[in-house]
This record gives structure tokens, C-alpha cells and sequence, in this order.
């Protein structure tokens, strides 16, 4: 494999973060009634990190929670064994504005899952996507409504989202086989 090409270093990772957090509450006008759910693993951290900065603009906590969309996807029979995370719904869904986040969107098919297991959950006012990237390569018409940084790649390729709360520094990185 060819060495990594970083696409976000650490200032850009935060910038990014910033004005994604800024794009939903300009959107939702600060509303308490903003739920923001992570999908794991990447988005649980994305979640967090949006939540202490739309908090800090809108003045009052935005709860932040997390949802395991792996029974809910369509590739359950090609994965030898799926690793399941927990759910944690910090408040009731119902008549809220939902922010599904994640770090990579790519074929859509993770926010399809995700949408499945939110209705198991609730029926949200309105639903919203936030990436912090979008690499194209749709397959289905899913598309984030708050993006960090569109990175065209090929199918291919992977894009790498490293968090300092995983254990590494933050970094976005491109991986060419």
C-alpha cells in the first residue's frame, strides 16, 4: 500500500467540525429540540465533538447520543461476524430534529441503516445528515445535508478518519492500495 496522502490535519479536522456545527444550528436556529446521534465509531466521536460546539453557540447543552445501525444493514450475509454497538437515545426522538452523524459517507448505504433503526426508535420532526466527508460513489439517493469536505476517490480507495479519542491524533487520510 502507497503512503497515506492526509486530506485533513488537525486545524483543518477542527475547522471542519466548527462550521459544520455552525451550518446546523444556523439551519435549526439553535432549536432545543436538536438530537444529534452518532454511528459508530467515528460519528460517535464527530457527535460529541459537534454537540460541545453547538453548545457553546447556542447556549445550552445539545444532547448527543449514538446508534448501532448494524442489524439494520443489507450486507448482514456477507459479514462473517457482525460487531454490534450499543444504542444510547439521550432523550425521547419523538417530535425532535435528529442529526444522524458519521465521518464517511459513501455508497449512502449506512444512513439507509440508520434511518431503518430510527424508526425502531421514534418518529423525529425532521432527520439530517452530517459528514465530515462525502467520497461520492453513491448507491443510493442519500445525500448529507452538512459535509466537512467532498474527497473524490475511487471505489478502490478508503478514506481513513483518525480521532485523538481513539487513541491517535486527528487526521484524515487517503489510502491508495
Amino acid at each position: 500500500m502507497a503512503e497515506p496522502i492526509e486530506i485533513l490535519n488537525p486545524t483543518a479536522m477542527d475547522y471542519a467540525i466548527r462550521r459544520i456545527a455552525h451550518e446546523i444550528a444556523e439551519r435549526n436556529a439553535c432549536s432545543t429540540d436538536l438530537v444529534l446521534l452518532g454511528i459508530p465509531a467515528g460519528g460517535i466521536y464527530f457527535a460529541r465533538r459537534l454537540s460541545e460546539v453547538l453548545a457553546a453557540i447556542c447556549g445550552h447543552p445539545i444532547p448527543a447520543g449514538s446508534l448501532d445501525v448494524t442489524m439494520h444493514r443489507d450486507d448482514l450475509d456477507q459479514r462473517a461476524t457482525p460487531e454490534v454497538h450499543p444504542t444510547d437515545i439521550p432523550v425521547d426522538l419523538t417530535g425532535k430534529v435528529v442529526v444522524l452523524v458519521d465521518d464517511v459517507i459513501f455508497r449512502g448505504r449506512t444512513a439507509r441503516a440508520a434511518l431503518d433503526a430510527l424508526n425502531d426508535l421514534g418518529r423525529p420532526r425532521r432527520i439530517q445528515l452530517a459528514a465530515l466527508i462525502d467520497r461520492g460513489h453513491r448507491e443510493l439517493p442519500i445525500t448529507a445535508d452538512f459535509v466537512g469536505k467532498n474527497v473524490p476517490t475511487a471505489a478502490h480507495e478508503r478514506i481513513d478518519v483518525r480521532w485523538k479519542e481513539s487513541g491517535g491524533a486527528d487526521q484524515v487520510v487517503l489510502l491508495k492500495p
